[in-house]
């Protein structure tokens, strides 16, 4: 016990020491919010990985998933590595970073506001933000929580105070720059964790090995080991559009591209990124899916399945003591990176979004302070949501259908296509604030139908959209001109 308190204790005591370093580097709103667009490759691409990647994976998703679906759920793998991370930085990191910058903007509701000549569609898209990535931060305490419980014994309510103070302690300090600095340390940490935790479960006597691995699940169930698992094609095909697609309407992944220092650091960024998730899900994804060979049986409580405690079990079973405090540190650090990208962009998306709206003239210091504040209040509720008894995944998964629903049609066509019209985002919106609400209600929040409707709320508004666009008036000229100019060095 005293190890994972050694390891746990340094960790916190490194994020105080990048806090107040960072503290003398912030100047002004846009050093707080951007960093001064001076990212630096390598920190973009951890900063994008270890956002992309927390607890959510780990615990939640890789436990259940795992467990249900066998090795095919090593699709989402290939969907998370080669379209949520290589073709994100393809498609959208150059003409993000080169039309925010041109255009001014720093988040992604001020974006469509300019894009589409529409203060009500950022008002409306800021509150989005702030309502349902609220969901997606409570399954990240979540995850942890039932990590830390299962290795120190510690409730998990207690586990969630001390990562509310320690993430809006950090960002109160040093916003971005902060951030940004910690994800590089903490990708580190996640790499190295990854690869002992891959170690040390292929080689647990009862996986006996990679060949080990297959010949025993099939030994349980023979669909385990084939192309697609027992669930079917539906649920699998869902969950990769939702976790992979849905990286790209997220505010707090694409913020990343805001920020990188050059278009040239952007194809570093993309590489570096690419390899990271490739590591980050395998390992995850994999560990998951021979969780079977390591306990016999799934947690229950009451008589019913508890998945997200798949993980922590699975950790504490294989791993030496020392190992598995790395493995602790490395889920708390994709967690603070993540937690930090989430509230960054929803204490933006209110205070830069919609206060500045409301009142131009108040001044970069006010609102400086007001975003910090922000960053305290929505890691408050997100710790009040994440006391509900709602599975990680049906957080994640609502949240992610959402948001990425409601903004990834808009921002991406946005960016490409000048027939566009903020009447068929408005449209887009709507379907898919319908396809979320009619979906819970059918199914119960609970309910495993619960990703592909997320899913089906990120797709259907494209196509929404772009009819809706087709057959309504086109913008005049002059701003299409603005806002598609050339290339501004």
């Amino acid at each position: 016990m005293k190890v994972y308190w050694f390891f746990l204790v340094g960790y916190i005591l490194m994020i105080m020491v990048v806090s107040a370093m960072s503290r003398k580097k912030v100047e002004g709103v846009s050093g707080y919010l951007l960093g001064g667009r001076r990212v630096p490759p390598w920190m973009s691409a951890f900063s994008y990985g270890t956002a992309y990647f927390s607890a959510v994976l780990f615990i939640g998703y890789a436990g259940k998933l795992g467990w249900n679906f066998g090795l095919s759920v090593l699709w989402i793998v290939v969907g998370n590595t080669v379209i949520g991370t290589y073709l994100a930085w393809e498609v959208l990191g150059k003409r993000t970073r080169e039309m925010t910058q041109r255009l001014n903007v720093s988040t992604m509701p001020e974006f469509l506001g300019v894009r589409y000549k529409s203060k009500p569609l950022k008002i409306v898209s800021a509150t989005i933000i702030f309502v349902f990535l609220m969901p997606y931060a409570a399954s990240v305490y979540k995850g942890l929580g039932y990590l830390f419980e299962e290795i120190f014994g510690i409730p998990t309510y207690i586990i969630l105070i001390i990562m509310m103070v320690l993430t809006a302690l950090y960002l109160f300090a040093g916003g971005l720059v902060a951030a940004t600095m910690v994800d590089f340390i903490q990708g580190c940490i996640m790499i190295v964790g990854v690869i002992l935790m891959l170690f040390f479960v292929i080689k647990f006597p009862s996986v006996g090995g990679l060949s080990g691995a297959i010949s025993n699940l099939k030994s349980i169930n023979k669909e385990l080991i084939s192309p697609i698992g027992p669930p079917g094609v539906v649920p699998i095909l869902s969950l990769v559009i939702l976790t992979s697609l849905g990286s790209w309407g997220l505010p707090q992944m694409v913020h990343k591209f805001y920020t990188i220092k050059s278009e040239k650091s952007i194809k570093t960024a993309k590489w570096v990124s690419t390899a990271f998730a490739l590591l980050i899900t395998t390992g995850a994804y994999f560990t998951g899916s021979i969780s079977r060979l390591i306990i016999s049986e799934c947690p229950t409580v009451n008589g019913m399945p508890v998945y997200d405690r798949i993980m922590p079990l699975v950790i504490s079973e294989t791993l030496p003591t020392v190992v598995a405090a790395i493995i602790l540190v490395l889920v708390l650090s994709a967690s603070m990176s993540t937690l930090a990208s989430l509230v960054l962009a929803s204490s933006s998306a209110i205070s830069i979004d919609l206060l500045k709206t409301i009142k131009p003239d108040i001044n970069g210091k006010t609102l400086m302070w007001v975003m910090k504040v922000l960053c305290v209040v929505f890691v408050a509720l997100s710790y009040i949501v994440a006391t509900s008894d709602s599975p990680i995944l049906n957080l994640a998964s609502l949240s992610w259908g959402a948001v990425s629903g409601c903004l990834l049609a808009p921002y991406l066509l946005g960016l490409y296509w000048k027939k566009a019209t903020k009447q068929g985002v408005w449209v887009g919106m709507l379907t898919a604030l319908s396809i979320v609400i009619y979906g819970v209600s059918k199914y119960g929040f609970g309910s495993s139908n619960i990703p592909t409707v997320g899913a089906l709320a990120i797709v259907v508004p494209i196509i929404t959209m772009s009819i809706v666009s087709l057959v309504t008036e086109s913008y005049e000229d002059r701003h299409i001109n603005y806002i598609f100019a050339k290339e501004v060095k």
